[in-house]
């Protein structure tokens, strides 16, 4: 059974900083690319950040330059560092995993965590 479990959120005034953790279990985790997503009250599910296989990222460009996504797959799991977060940062953030780099790109991962809740002040 694969489980996906996030960790790490909380409330944090904004210009403070916050650091995910996703811990994979019953899947080959170095086999599958990991992104995180989030979903802010009334809105849509967006992609935040997305690795594939070997580590390599891309980022929403709400996000560039202040988060850091990054896997460590003898520990099957995921990070992602928050820097310089804003109120509009906002939401539960979600980890997902799916073989395919481009179905998560779009959103369309295979397994999905719980969520964790992040609420940043003003």
């Amino acid at each position: 059974q694969v489980q996906l479990v996030e960790s790490g959120g909380g409330s944090v005034q904004a210009g403070g900083s916050l650091r995910l953790s996703c811990a994979a279990s019953g899947l080959t985790y170095s086999n599958y690319a990991m992104g995180w997503f989030r979903q802010a009250p009334g809105k849509e599910r967006e992609v935040v950040a997305v690795t594939d296989r070997e580590g390599s990222a891309t980022y929403a460009g709400s996000v560039k330059g202040r988060f850091t996504i990054s896997r460590d797959n003898p520990k099957n799991t995921l990070y992602l560092q928050m820097n310089s977060l804003k109120p509009e940062d906002t939401a539960i953030y979600y980890c997902a995993a799916d073989l395919n780099l481009g179905r998560l790109n779009l959103g369309r991962g295979l397994y999905w965590g719980q969520g964790t809740q992040v609420t940043v002040s003003s």
